[in-house]
């Protein structure tokens, strides 16, 4: 090959290197454009200001924020929180407002921590994905971030000023995301209203079973729960189910037409079934209430194929 051949090529090389450098940059600068920081998310509301310079932490020194809580938010692989202290532009006034706005990574995971914390019988309101109001307090989620709002003597208009807050912090969310689809998938007769939760890691205290969800229910004078926990994939969820049975003794289980029952010292009955990636579940039923878990085992999984 010639030298002006071989110069040539070199050039459209580097052309080429050059090209996808640009794209590669581009693509970063729209990922952050899509993702906004969490200093960005702090709210601009009129007769209120920051107080000062807002405080960021990460998951090795969250325990400074919140010590003896933060365990609690790294298990659902908290990423980044920012606290936001305001106060009321007129120094007459000793009304004040927090902000805390925690970046969880994802919409499990901040529906998780958010689950964690909530009770079924709080005051709901209709913001981002779901928030609640308390006395003086609105704890919501949207899309991965879950906020805290705490108002400081702001009297009898509380509410409407953490509401104010809250409105303004979820426009400033592009990607706001929905509460998690599988929780469609639990029967509402007898369930329950807000009582469903995400555990992450170690579900039913076993380190193997991850991603699992619960909700509680309530049917005359029994009470028991419906879960589901979601493999990675139809392998995952195999293993995750073999484990699980391989830690209880060959007399406590028994097959069922749709999957298992077992017997648990501490939950009664359990129902089991796979069906492709997803376990789903039946527990705290009773020994005279054993047409229930298996009632309730087949709506899960008649509702997971919907």
């Amino acid at each position: 090959m010639k030298y002006g051949s071989i110069k040539i090529c070199l050039k459209i090389f580097l052309f080429i290197i050059m090209c996808v450098f640009v794209l590669n940059v581009k693509a970063g600068m729209l990922s952050k454009e899509q993702e906004p920081s969490l200093l960005s998310l702090l709210p601009e509301v009129e007769a209120w200001a920051l107080e000062e310079e807002p405080q960021s932490y990460i998951p090795r020194n969250l325990f400074e924020y919140i010590n003896g809580a933060a365990e609690i938010y790294l298990a659902y692989d908290f990423n980044e929180l920012i606290v936001g202290q305001y106060g009321k532009e007129k120094e007459t006034d000793e009304a004040s407002l927090s902000v805390e706005i925690y970046d969880m990574g994802n919409e499990k995971n901040s529906f998780g921590i958010y689950s964690a914390e909530r009770f079924s019988e709080s005051d709901f309101i209709p913001i981002g994905n779901q928030g609640y109001l308390e006395e003086g307090t609105l704890n919501f989620l949207v899309g991965r971030y879950y906020i805290k709002l705490l108002c400081f003597d702001c009297g009898d208009e509380s509410d409407e000023v953490l509401k104010s807050f809250s409105g303004k912090i979820v426009k400033r969310v592009k990607d706001r995301g929905q509460l998690p689809p599988v929780l469609s998938y639990f029967p509402k007769d007898g369930l329950i209203s807000n009582s469903e939760r995400f555990i992450l890691h170690n579900f039913l205290g076993y380190n193997f079973l991850h991603d699992g969800y619960t909700a509680s229910y309530r049917i005359k004078d029994q009470e028991f729960d419906c879960f589901i926990i979601e493999g990675t994939d139809e392998q995952d969820a195999q293993k995750m189910l073999k484990q699980y049975l391989e830690k209880k003794s060959n007399s406590d289980i028994q097959k069922t037409s749709m999957g298992y029952r077992l017997k648990d010292r501490y939950y009664h009955n359990i129902f089991l079934a796979l069906n492709g990636n997803t376990i789903f579940g039946v527990m705290k039923i009773k020994d005279d209430f054993q047409d229930v878990g298996e009632r309730y085992l087949r709506m899960l999984l008649e509702s997971s194929k919907k």
